[in-house]
């Protein structure tokens, strides 16, 4: 169920967990800032079987999520929020898990910021139209990571925890008195 995060960095700062909610399919990402340095502390997926009845993907969702809560104690949760196109039953399922992980953040206390594809894609790429490799490549590239983090779940978790760090950076310098 639950893959172990790949551990890039040591934690120095606040961590972020960015997750990308799929009812299949649900990848997260922690990243944590050090001065003006981002690194990734671990990314991967959560994978549910499809075959069980839906309340039982849930709760198993559930459980796995409070376990990387539990495991990386992060400080706050951005959740990239559900795009919906002409498929309204896959529009459904992501927006059921995406409750999800607002709960399990919800119940361990944590703040939780939401984004949209968009706002993700133009925080990381600079454009808020890019493919998914681009996010990936980005991604890899504002982390220094060796490799394109895989899957592109993960990627795109670790693509939102980076959204939020940029976002939240920029607010604090607007905050700054001059």
């Amino acid at each position: 169920m639950a893959q172990k995060a790949r551990r890039q960095s040591s934690r120095d700062g606040p961590v972020i967990l960015g997750i990308d909610p799929g009812l299949r399919v649900t990848g997260y990402g922690l990243v944590v800032q050090s001065g003006n340095e981002i690194s990734a502390l671990g990314h991967g997926v959560l994978a549910v079987d499809a075959r069980l009845p839906l309340a039982e993907r849930l709760r198993t969702l559930f459980d796995a999520l409070r376990e990387v809560i539990a495991h990386n104690a992060p400080a706050e949760v951005a959740i990239e929020q559900p795009f919906v196109a002409a498929n309204v039953r896959s529009a459904m399922a992501v927006g059921e898990a995406r409750a999800i992980a607002v709960l399990a953040a919800a119940q361990a206390g944590l703040p939780v910021y939401q984004y949209s594809p968009a706002e993700v894609k133009q925080s990381v790429c600079g454009y808020g139209r890019g493919p998914k490799e681009q996010v990936q490549e980005m991604v890899r590239l504002q982390l220094g990571l060796d490799a394109a983090p895989q899957p592109i779940d993960a990627a795109d978790a670790l693509a939102t925890a980076l959204c939020h760090l940029i976002r939240r950076r920029a607010k604090s310098l607007l905050e700054e008195p001059v």
